[in-house]
């Protein structure tokens, strides 16, 4: 199955870069005005001209990793060319303006600080270890000294906090006089998990939730917006549900900038599901950051490989959707173990744990790299404006 590869539109560019917030100003760039300009040529080249607070913005090269990640992932999409332009002094205090409004007028969508990187690992049928590549994900970046939330937005299938070694139940806080759940956390080598899941809720993790799509909204919504996941968060992996459903479109209204990691396995047949996942992620103008292939061909102790469940679909899948194959995570004993005795295999040695790290290494370098937080002189802008405003007020 092809992806459908027509030309975007300027409609369709515009809505992919209302998924790049400004770290330090709060809103998307195209909600604050600095998008001046979207056209997109014959011949799939597309021109975008976005005007900075100021030239010299350290945010500068983080907003252009963002920008061309996203446009990339349009189908159709065959070059980026990004023009640079420096907002007026108008200009710049109505996006502050518009910035300090939003703030006001509505409540903080999700409890998940702007410069973290929100990665939903998802797949387009059940079966073909999503969660596993989850928690393994997860605590290969915590190991690598990262601060990692992982929140099982699979509210019926809630495995993560037996596949992770975490026990006892949620807490709650109040802090300025709102209720706020604490995350359980491990620490792991330098870095740490904040574990959010319904199974951390329920006396006994047999029990069977039988929820309708409102409920099942609802409770992933209040795991974005009433955590206390902290400021210090690089990133948040979510373990979604199988499927395209009402999960999948309430987290893409809330979190919009997330990045979707699609799972699949080499059947064929899970390729032709997982696409659906693809076209969904992109209706919702989320950006596809890559394929992974899990249960890919067993080694056995005599060096023999077999493709036990078949052969080319990770790739076929990257290939149709126009995104890199991160990785393929061979079929091994071990993963499940690890899973069931909460000891990711990630933590340990073999072909899965290396597969496991590595694509947790090109996340961090090349698909979804951390926010580089620099002090962006939006905010010093602001604070002389603030200044200047007092000042004039006294005389």
């Amino acid at each position: 199955m092809d992806v459908n590869r027509s030309l975007p539109t300027s409609q369709d560019v515009m809505g992919v870069l209302r998924g790049v917030v400004d770290p330090e100003l709060g809103s998307d760039i195209v909600e604050l005005g600095m998008v001046r300009s979207a056209e997109v040529r014959p011949d799939g080249a597309v021109d975008v001209t976005v005007a900075l607070t100021t030239a010299g913005c350290p945010l500068r090269a983080q907003i252009k990793k963002d920008v061309v990640a996203r446009l990339e992932s349009l189908p159709g999409v065959t070059e980026v060319r990004l023009h640079w332009g420096e907002m007026t002094p108008e200009e710049r205090s109505a996006a502050m303006a518009t910035a300090r409004l939003k703030a006001a007028q509505r409540p903080e969508q999700t409890s998940v600080p702007l410069s973290a990187k929100v990665v939903l690992i998802a797949s387009g049928k059940g079966g073909v270890g999503k969660s596993s590549v989850t928690v393994n994900l997860a605590a290969a970046l915590a190991a690598r000294g990262l601060t990692v939330g992982v929140l099982d937005a699979d509210i019926w299938g809630f495995s993560v906090p037996r596949m992770l070694g975490v026990e006892g139940r949620l807490a709650g806080t109040v802090e300025d006089g709102r209720k706020q759940i604490v995350p359980i956390e491990r620490p792991l080598g330098d870095g740490v998990l904040r574990v959010v899941s319904m199974g951390l809720l329920v006396d006994d993790e047999e029990t069977a939730l039988m929820w309708r799509g409102l409920m099942l909204n609802r409770g992933v919504q209040h795991f974005l917006q009433d955590v206390r996941w902290g400021d210090d968060l690089d990133y948040l992996l979510v373990d979604m549900p199988p499927g395209t459903g009402d999960v999948q479109m309430g987290v893409a209204r809330l979190v919009p900038r997330a990045d979707v990691v699609v799972v699949t396995t080499p059947a064929r047949a899970a390729q032709k599901v997982a696409i659906r996942a693809v076209g969904m992620a992109r209706k919702s103008y989320l950006r596809v950051a890559g394929v992974i292939e899990n249960m890919s061909a067993f080694r056995c102790d005599h060096g023999e490989s077999y493709a036990l469940f078949g052969e080319g679909g990770g790739r076929q899948l990257a290939e149709d959707a126009g995104v890199p194959l991160l990785g393929q995570v061979p079929l091994e004993p071990s993963v499940s173990a690890g899973g069931d005795e909460g000891s990711p295999v990630v933590l340990g040695e073999g072909p899965a744990a290396e597969a496991f790290r590595a694509i947790a290494a090109r996340i961090v370098e090349e698909a979804v790299p951390p926010a580089a937080m620099a002090g962006c002189s939006a905010r010093i802008l602001a604070a002389a404006e603030t200044a200047l405003e007092i000042r004039g007020a006294g005389t």
